[in-house]
């Protein structure tokens, strides 16, 4: 969400590996994403800030309900915490929403279905690529708006410190997975469809 790589991650990769399939079929997708999406207007002012955060818990929550906690039971047991959704609902609470309002919000439609373990890992790669952009966007937020993690940018905090550790473990657990071509397909199809799908969620339809 960021022109530093905030939705997916910039991080090098072995090119045998599955993770590095899907930044390569992603990065049009990122590219194009990257040149529609105004970020110093999102983070000009607290009220551009919520409305931001509002369309990514749409995104978020939909997404999370498409993936099945039981797909990751095995191959990625620390799924639950990585799930965003607490993290903007707690956002949104410091900003001055309420529950009620909250629960309100548009879901994303358009996201694709996660029918098994490898496409389900598709869809969540883009969010754990973000968790590196958000990282950049932090200090930005915290000197232009004054909100911290603590008051309204938990999302963009999100693992703290341990974003580095927390995404290479889950690019171990990616890699362990996609071990076929057929999986490593599945994982990337997805992640495409997810992009594109956010893509037109917070810019709308390319023209």
């Amino acid at each position: 969400m960021s022109t530093n790589h905030a939705v997916t991650p910039s991080t090098p990769t072995a090119p045998s590996s599955a993770i590095a399939t899907l930044r390569r079929a992603t990065w049009p997708s990122h590219q194009r994403l990257e040149k529609r999406l105004d970020v110093k207007a999102r983070f000009s002012n607290r009220h551009a800030y919520r409305d931001h955060l509002e369309k990514m818990w749409g995104f978020c929550a939909a997404l999370e309900r498409q993936v099945a906690p039981e797909l990751f039971t095995e191959v990625l047991p620390d799924y639950p915490s990585r799930r965003k959704l607490p993290f903007l609902t707690a956002d949104l609470l410091a900003l001055g929403k309420d529950l009620d309002s909250i629960d309100t919000l548009a879901h994303c439609v358009g996201l694709p279905a996660c029918p098994d373990t490898a496409s389900a890992f598709g869809c969540v790669y883009i969010l754990e690529g973000a968790t590196l952009g958000g990282r950049t966007l932090l200090p930005l937020v915290e000197s232009r708006l004054g909100i911290t993690a603590q008051t309204g940018a938990s999302f963009l905090a999100s693992y703290g410190e341990n974003v580095t550790s927390m995404w290479r473990a889950f690019g171990v657990a990616l890699d362990a997975w996609c071990v076929d071509q057929e999986r490593t397909a599945s994982a990337a199809r997805a992640a495409v469809e997810t992009f594109d799908a956010l893509e037109i969620w917070l810019c709308g339809a390319p023209s």
